[in-house]
């Protein structure tokens, strides 16, 4: 992986082949566990105006920590912040998985390096974002100090898995180091 600043704020992207397929599988896996999803409200109003009917918080700890509660302490008003709240936030990280999925589509279709303008620069960084989010929660990384020494022994069945969150780190921290602006 290869990532330069472009002239135009954005960035010039280089992966390779493998990168590539790797990418595509996970950001395929997360737009599965993100996809927007509407619960239509039984009351005709709420329907009309494209309120959802109440929500129950997610038994999936990743999508906990994709979509948290609004309200810690009441669980009324984490459902009403759900209900308002968690369609537009499941469609906006969807929009951002569908810009790196067609991202990875030009890069199988011979187009290399890839130019990416800001917006779809930021897009990539949100969506990097929510799958360490989500690997990470699957690995049960709470903090920075597991990622201090995260490596498992070398028969540890998460040792992929760990490899996979720090390179995911590796590649957001160099977007967002690509996407910072240089003063001389």
């Amino acid at each position: 992986m290869n990532l330069e600043p472009a002239p135009d704020g954005g960035v010039v992207l280089e992966l390779e082949d493998d990168e590539v397929d790797v990418l595509r599988s996970w950001v395929e896996q997360l737009f599965g566990l993100i996809a927007p999803d509407r619960v239509i409200s039984d009351d005709p109003l709420a329907a009309l105006v494209g309120l959802e009917a109440n929500r129950d918080r997610p038994d999936d700890p990743a999508l906990q920590r994709l979509f948290p509660d609004g309200y810690r302490d009441d669980e009324a008003a984490a459902a009403d912040f759900r209900r308002y709240t968690e369609h537009d936030l499941r469609r906006t990280k969807s929009e951002k998985a569908t810009v790196v999925l067609e991202s990875l589509d030009r890069f199988a279709g011979g187009e290399a390096p890839l130019a990416l303008d800001a917006d779809q620069a930021r897009a990539w960084l949100g969506c990097l974002n929510d799958l360490r989010l989500v690997l990470g929660t699957r690995l049960d990384i709470t903090d920075e100090a597991d990622q201090e020494d995260p490596w498992p022994d070398d028969d540890d069945p998460r040792a992929p898995a760990m490899f996979a969150y720090q390179w995911l780190t590796y590649v957001q921290g160099t977007l967002v180091e690509a996407l910072t602006p240089r003063h001389p």
